[in-house]
């Protein structure tokens, strides 16, 4: 006997992993399935009634969200929109939606489909691809100048000491003196342009230490100058790193902070703010990292309140020779991200006038592999 079972379809809908949002003819939620209320942080019980626009539109969107469902509607023609955002509890998603007419038998009763997927996880992977590729590529670049570099450099300096030997006349041995600094100077550039060629030693590491460590040398630095606060959770697992390469990492960002806020007192004298370093850590959950998916990872943030990085160079702040400062190499972020790459791990920046966060984070589940 073939017995066949009936299942209500919102529980089918339901159990779907595509946000689906019912509306109405006069473009009111008729009906949305639970993975929709996950992804506007709202109850169906709310929403029901609600204009959808008030969902899908944001205050800045140039497309008529409203004609094209109103066109949907009475002609039919489904529409695909992509990379749309939505704004959910002022902050913007992306989001791939379909919109289609849903014949509900009833001419003068239509109803609109619209099946929604967030792609912000997407983006992030894409995006995180191409700017390690862009990275791989532009590290190569300058590795190949500065080999190029420091090839005459041994020549020009050995020349010039033969040449302050030859010279009768010891006054002119301040001009040699300054070409051998010169050459020193961009010998040692050429050194950091190169990176260290020591591979990774790795171990456990709690990276509170490192951090503790930092920490002690900022304070001495500053000399209470600028207000520094730790926010740890203690409870951390302890990563598979080289404890000295991790070292280098947070210094040179808290360096980089450090130097930011204190070469513009004006701002904070203008904010009557106090220049504040804080170093946090957590335990961060889902992330991807270079198209990998980790359920959990170790954060370290360092986080200050100073003008921030410059419009203009927040993109491309990772990038060998990007700087914001005026006597800056622009090779100390990039260094350190190649550093977090070798650790499988990445470096974040997000940052506006008054927060700027520069975020580590590093696997602790997951085999270490050099590159």
């Amino acid at each position: 006997m073939d017995q066949r079972t009936t299942i209500d379809y919102r529980v089918l809908v339901d159990n779907l992993t595509t946000a689906v949002l019912l509306v109405d003819q006069h473009l009111n939620v008729f009906y949305m399935n639970t993975a929709c209320e996950a992804l506007f942080d709202i109850s169906l019980s709310r929403a029901q009634g609600m204009p959808v626009l008030n969902l899908l539109e944001t205050p800045d969107d140039i497309f008529n969200t409203q004609d094209a469902l109103l066109k949907t509607l009475h002609s039919g023609q489904a529409y695909t929109r992509r990379e749309a955002i939505v704004n959910v509890n002022f902050k913007d998603y992306h989001v791939d939606y379909t919109a289609s007419q849903l014949n509900t038998g009833l001419a003068h009763h239509p109803l609109l489909l619209i099946e929604l997927t967030p792609i912000d996880r997407l983006m992030k992977i894409s995006k995180e691809e191409s700017f390690l590729q862009q990275h791989q590529v532009a590290r190569q670049l300058v590795r190949g100048v500065a080999h190029e570099i420091k090839n005459p450099l041994g020549g020009i300096r050995g020349a010039t000491q033969l040449l302050a030997r030859s010279l009768p006349d010891k006054t002119y041995q301040e001009y040699t003196d300054i070409i051998i600094n010169e050459v020193d100077r961009l010998r040692n550039l050429a050194d950091t342009m190169l990176g260290s060629r020591q591979l990774p030693s790795y171990e456990l590491v709690n990276v509170h230490e490192p951090i503790e460590r930092v920490h002690s040398l900022v304070v001495n630095q500053t000399k209470k100058k600028i207000k520094i606060q730790r926010d740890y959770d203690l409870s951390l697992p302890e990563v598979l790193a080289d404890r000295d390469q991790l070292i280098q990492v947070i210094l040179n960002i808290s360096v980089n902070a450090v130097q930011a806020m204190t070469e513009n007192s004006s701002y904070f004298e203008e904010t009557g703010t106090q220049p504040t370093l804080k170093f946090r850590t957590r335990i961060r959950r889902a992330v991807t990292i270079h198209g990998t998916y980790h359920r959990s990872v170790v954060q370290i943030a360092i986080e200050d309140n100073g003008p921030g990085v410059p419009d203009d160079i927040i993109e491309n702040v990772f990038y060998p020779m990007v700087t914001g400062r005026a006597n800056g190499t622009g090779l100390g972020l990039s260094i350190a991200q190649n550093i977090m790459h070798q650790h499988n791990g990445m470096i974040e920046c997000q940052s506006i006038p008054g927060n700027t966060i520069f975020s580590l984070y590093l696997p602790w589940e997951s085999d270490h592999v050099t590159k």
